[in-house]
């Protein structure tokens, strides 16, 4: 059985960029074989700046919007984080989406997919890896990273991956299910 793979979009702001690569990089990740990508849009979830009146440690999910989210994050085994840079840092719907559960984040690899101008969201992306510790994510070093990503994007919004950017996501993939596997004894515990 293949493992899912959850694709989180991590923008929710209008007009954002992050569905395009996402979409291309669920259509990559269903090539490569290797897993059961799934997209995953926080912004479809409604998450209010976190409203939980009880810790995320204890499950105790009181609103509609976190059994949700609970319920998508649990079911993956991997993570690919769509994650634009904002202000040198994290998108923070991304911070928020992670702040809302614990346990269904424990024992599972990540990997950053980042975009932005000219560092390409690596500095979104080195910010969020100890995020991603602290809810026990295992933040791979590979990635992808898209530098001035307005530039990579045709006259009608489509993104057509360069041979550069295919093999780090190959790459990336094939290091993740690594992960994937290695971690599963843990999250099956």
């Amino acid at each position: 059985m293949k493992h899912q793979l959850n694709i989180i979009i991590g923008s929710t702001r209008p007009g954002r960029a992050g569905p395009v690569f996402a979409e291309w990089l669920e259509r990559f990740a269903r090539e490569h074989g290797k897993f059961e990508p799934v997209l995953t849009d926080i912004d479809t979830f409604k998450l209010p700046v976190l409203d939980e009146p009880h810790h995320p440690r204890l499950g105790n999910y009181q609103n509609d919007h976190t059994k949700a989210w609970s319920k998508a994050i649990d079911a993956a085994d991997a993570f690919v984080f769509v994650a634009p840079e904002y202000n040198y840092f994290v998108a923070p719907a991304i911070v928020n989406a992670i702040d809302y559960l614990s346990r269904e984040w424990k024992y599972k690899a990540a990997a950053i997919f980042s975009y932005g101008g000219v560092s390409g969201g690596l500095r979104a992306a080195q910010a969020l890896k100890p995020l991603l510790t602290s809810v026990g994510v295992m933040p791979i070093s590979e990635g992808v990273a898209l530098p001035m990503y307005q530039k990579l994007l045709d006259v009608n919004g489509a993104f057509n991956a360069s041979e550069q950017v295919q093999g780090g996501a190959k790459t990336m993939l094939d290091e993740l299910l690594r992960w994937s596997e290695a971690l599963k004894p843990m999250r099956a515990a």
